[in-house]
């Protein structure tokens, strides 16, 4: 049918509008962000990197990941955005929301 919108439409109740206008900057920050995770549907650009590492930590890790048939790079990219989601729980949690769970599979 021609005109309509090829995606779903959402209508707003004022409470709902009133409550957007109070939101602080932060706020809006997290909410642009889950949303940007929840619907982005491309892989973010992925920027090589230089790190030193312990051997026998790297050793290490690398064995526990090969055991848990993990690729260590996507291991070591998993447990830095859940670190990032732990530290940011709290601010999101001063201003009345659950913490976000991290996505699998994604790192």
């Amino acid at each position: 049918m021609k005109g309509l919108p090829g995606r779903p439409v959402q209508y707003f109740s004022d409470d709902y509008l009133a409550r957007c206008r109070e939101m602080s900057s932060d706020e809006v920050v997290d909410f642009l962000e889950n949303f940007r995770l929840l619907h982005g549907g491309e892989p973010l650009a992925s920027r090589l990197i230089s790190l030193k590492v312990p051997q026998v930590l790297l050793d290490a890790f690398r064995q526990r990941c090969r055991l848990a048939g993990v690729r260590y790079q996507t291991q070591i990219k998993r447990l830095m955005g859940e670190w990032l989601l732990e530290v940011s729980a709290p601010r999101r949690a001063a201003h009345g929301r659950a913490p976000r769970s991290p996505r699998r599979g994604r790192p």
